[in-house]
């Protein structure tokens, strides 16, 4: 029992790890309350394009001394509008243009890092510095936090109907392009709260795996929202927790720890686990050989 306590105690005697879990913790629940939205209408591609085109805009932030929530705000913006743009104006499906403008962006941040490795640690951009959060990120990543949280609870109505119905939706005087725009936009905001833990990388992880999970373990939505954002705060803390004592990236056990979640979910779901399903049927086809067996005795 002594020994748990002292693994539970022991990392938030340091001022980095206390700063490391409420960056965690604020960075998960919100990526899990959008990752609700985004997967339910389908975005998972376009969130992993976000989440890589805002590295020209980190990079030119660092370089221009500016706050790096300034850059990958604006380079998601730019790969929003862009994404819109060649499908508008070309043939082209969504996951053509998603592809060709998140990974030109991407490119072009990779140079950028190449031409001034001296200004900018690639691997922090890539995956996350967590433990080197200063008070100045902190307010940063809570005041994005608390904006996004605040617009997801004042439109839920809105985004959960757009979500599930965009035709009803705009039959009852909603406009579903304004709609588009404000989830793109909460979308880009949430890579940059998400940034700070996990890196470009592996943002697309938190905002997909949260809302994929709790899908699988609810048919709700407002249930939805509150187990993807449980089970994002439980692996945010448990991940941090085990960087601590393991040595190991933050942002990467974070990561492992929702896919965790994950599969215990799809194993182990009572209604859409293979498990239990696997379960239910062999009891039905138990059933149906039990009358005929009765019949052929009788």
């Amino acid at each position: 029992m002594n020994d748990v306590i002292q693994w539970l105690v022991e990392p938030v005697q340091f001022g980095f790890m206390q700063r490391a879990l409420l960056v965690s913790l604020v960075a998960g629940v919100v990526c899990a309350v959008l990752s609700c939205w985004v997967t339910l209408i389908g975005w998972s591609l376009l969130g992993d394009a976000v989440s890589h085109a805002v590295l020209p805009g980190v990079v030119l932030a660092y370089v221009l001394a500016v706050p790096f929530s300034v850059g990958a705000f604006l380079f998601g913006s730019l790969a929003v509008g862009l994404i819109a743009a060649v499908r508008s104006s070309t043939r082209l499906k969504g996951d053509a243009a998603i592809g060709v403008v998140f990974t030109g962006l991407f490119a072009l941040g990779l140079v950028l890092v190449s031409r001034i490795p001296s200004q900018v640690d690639l691997n922090h951009i890539l995956f996350g510095n967590v433990l080197g959060v200063t008070d100045s990120d902190i307010l940063q990543v809570l005041a994005i936090g608390a904006i996004v949280l605040a617009v997801a609870l004042l439109k839920r109505r809105d985004l959960t109907l757009y979500a599930f119905d965009p035709t009803h939706a705009h039959a009852i005087g909603l406009n579903p392009r304004r709609i588009s725009a404000l989830l793109l936009t909460m979308l880009a905001l949430t890579v940059v709260v998400a940034l700070q833990a996990v890196g470009v990388i592996l943002v697309t992880a938190m905002l997909i795996t949260p809302g994929a999970t709790a899908f699988l373990l609810t048919r709700r939505f407002p249930r939805m929202l509150a187990v993807a954002a449980a089970l994002s705060v439980l692996s945010s803390v448990l991940g941090t927790y085990l960087s601590f004592h393991l040595d190991t990236s933050t942002g990467g056990m974070i990561v492992l720890c929702q896919s965790g979640v994950f599969a215990l979910a799809y194993l182990g779901a009572p209604r859409q686990g293979l498990i239990p399903r696997a379960l239910r049927r062999r009891a039905a086809a138990r059933g149906r050989a039990s009358p005929g067996s009765v019949a052929a005795v009788s």
